[in-house]
């Protein structure tokens, strides 16, 4: 029995070891548990983090860029809408002033015409005017010439005072 006595009886340092072993054993699961899996999850919550800021990021990125590709296309519709309308207002403006400068020759040839006829009216009422003074003249120096009878000087005497009497008139 002492053999068995032997293998039972194991040194201290060796018990020692064991006990140094298990402790490591059980020491190194409850960090690995308690440990090392909480602080993995935190890195890959931070890992997740990241990807989503980059995604985002780069959406923003994608949408800034589609921003700016309407902006430049807003813009150039902007101009060419500023520019046709500016042709329209200039083409207005050209038409209207054309309007303005027809209506300014029709009144003033309407003017013109009713001028000419006035000066027409006038000339007419003048020379009926003389004519009547005319024939007004005659018929007094008719009357005078059966009256009496005249010589050459007594009739341009009487021409001239009825000329002048009628002058005078």
């Amino acid at each position: 029995m002492d053999k068995y006595m032997d293998f039972v009886t194991i040194p201290p340092d060796v018990w020692q070891l064991i006990f140094t072993w298990c402790n490591l054993l059980i020491l190194f699961l409850l960090v690995r548990h308690f440990l090392f899996k909480p602080v993995q999850k935190i890195i890959k919550q931070r890992e997740d983090e990241v990807g989503e800021m980059y995604d985002k990021a780069e959406a923003a990125q994608k949408h800034a860029e589609a921003l700016e590709a309407e902006y430049t296309v807003k813009l150039a519709d902007a101009k060419n809408e500023a520019s046709r309308i500016m042709q329209t207002a200039t083409k207005n403006a050209q038409t209207r002033g054309d309007e303005i400068v027809r209506e300014a020759e029709e009144k003033a040839a309407a003017a013109m015409t009713k001028a000419e006829a006035r000066i027409e009216q006038e000339r007419k009422n003048a020379l009926s005017q003389i004519q009547g003074q005319v024939a007004d003249m005659a018929v007094s120096i008719a009357q005078k010439v059966i009256e009496k009878e005249l010589t050459p000087a007594e009739h341009d005497r009487l021409v001239a005072g009825v000329i002048d009497s009628e002058v005078e008139e």
